[in-house]
């Protein structure tokens, strides 16, 4: 899942939605559009609003702080199950066959 926020610095709107996301524990791409203009152009283009924030959630445009649009898109948004590791099963080394001049002897590989 992604979520980014188009933000400015002076917003207390935006800060209000990155208290939000924070406390949802949530990670989030903060994009600061008067510093950044290829996040503005971008947010301008896709939401066709100059005003902030607006929240990207996998796609899904949010405008304003809105905490009920979030849920339902974050709920709408499938979360991947954390991998579950893989158990890891060492197979023991074939023995390894050394010819000697006189005799064939058999010795196992160290550790």
């Amino acid at each position: 899942m992604t979520v980014r926020i188009f933000t400015t610095p002076t917003c207390p709107w935006c800060a209000k939605a990155k208290e939000y996301f924070k406390s949802k524990r949530i990670p989030y791409t903060e994009l600061n559009v008067l510093e950044d203009m290829p996040a503005r152009q971008e947010m301008i283009n896709r939401s066709r609003q100059m005003g902030v924030p607006v929240i990207d959630i996998n796609g899904a445009l949010i405008i304003g702080f809105d905490p009920e649009a979030i849920e339902k898109a974050l709920v709408a948004t499938p979360i991947k199950k954390a991998a579950q590791p893989k158990k890891i099963i060492k197979k023991k080394a074939p023995k390894k066959i050394i010819e000697k001049r006189w005799k064939t002897v058999e010795v196992k590989k160290r550790r």
